[in-house]
């Protein structure tokens, strides 16, 4: 997994919802506008033009929103606009209930967005699954920001520590993915979560073992590499883990994680930081060091 591709690939979605700051897309017309005299259309598109050069996270560039918003009320794209940057900078209370309103006014649009940034900004679980469910009656079993509504269900499950259902649905997608499409088509971090899901109920091996094929189409994955460690750990393999953890530490220290697109802004579960990777390397010195003792 090339690094420079992935974040070039970030700075593209950073064109549309998920902007770095600096000039925005101009939002989207409404069709609604069609309707607007010509005073009002002439107002919106100055009030646009303003967004579009205003920071992302700026309170002339929610201004320029509302004032657009005076005009066209039911505009999703607006609100969901106002919103975003809150989120962003993790005031998800406020930005909910402007999200709320692109929901409300194009829930076709915005109903599975919600549940992504309710699963991974605001991680409140039991709401997202609810918005995922509701997303699927209403689209079916679709896809958001890269995965199905299934493999997010399935982590917010997996944080709620009901552990079943999160093998259930995410060992799913990766077994749909493998029949459909074959295995080349399996994502490193869908493997990834199905193996901290038998980590956390003890299954070593099977964590091993679909952490090692994640490993095969990401092979610097850092944070795939620290949680086998901690497996063959705990299996009794300390030296494997401590070249293991080392390396981890390496590929973290260039760049190398989870390479979800919105990681950049949110922390996603079980993602490491460097104490883990720093204290891991140290016990697993000291532990081997003092195995060596014994021995002697």
């Amino acid at each position: 997994m090339n690094k420079l591709l992935n974040f070039s690939f970030l700075l593209l979605v950073g064109l549309s919802d998920f902007s770095f700051d600096g000039q925005a897309q101009i939002p989207h017309a409404n069709p609604a506008s069609k309707g607007l005299s010509s005073n009002d259309s002439l107002q919106l598109k100055s009030y646009l033009k303003q967004v579009s050069y205003a920071r992302l996270g700026s309170a002339k560039r929610q201004l320029y929103l509302d004032s657009a918003l005076m005009i066209e009320p039911t505009n999703a794209y607006y609100w969901q606009q106002k919103a975003m940057p809150l989120y962003k900078a993790k005031k998800y209370e406020i930005g909910s209930v402007l999200l709320d309103s692109a929901v409300k006014y194009d829930p076709q649009r915005y109903l599975d967005y919600r549940a992504f940034m309710k699963c991974i900004f605001q991680k409140s679980y039991r709401q997202a699954i609810e918005d995922f469910n509701k997303a699927a009656k209403l689209k079916g079993n679709g896809q958001v920001m890269d995965h199905s509504y299934a493999f997010y269900k399935g982590l917010c499950f997996l944080q709620l520590n009901e552990l079943d259902s999160a093998e259930h649905l995410i060992s799913k997608v990766i077994e749909n993915k493998r029949t459909t499409l074959g295995q080349s088509w399996l994502h490193p971090v869908e493997l990834f979560y199905l193996a901290i899901v038998y980590y956390e109920r003890g299954e070593l091996e099977s964590a091993v073992n679909q952490l090692d094929q994640a490993l095969k189409i990401y092979p610097e994955f850092s944070d795939a590499k620290y949680y086998k460690a901690l497996c063959l750990k705990d299996l009794g393999r300390k030296g494997e883990a401590l070249k293991l953890i080392e390396a981890a530490e390496i590929d973290f220290a260039l760049g190398y994680s989870i390479n979800e697109d919105n990681v950049f802004y949110e922390d996603y579960p079980y993602q490491i930081k460097k104490h883990l990777l720093k204290n891991g390397v140290e016990r697993l010195k000291y532990e081997l060091a003092q195995s060596n003792k014994a021995e002697k």
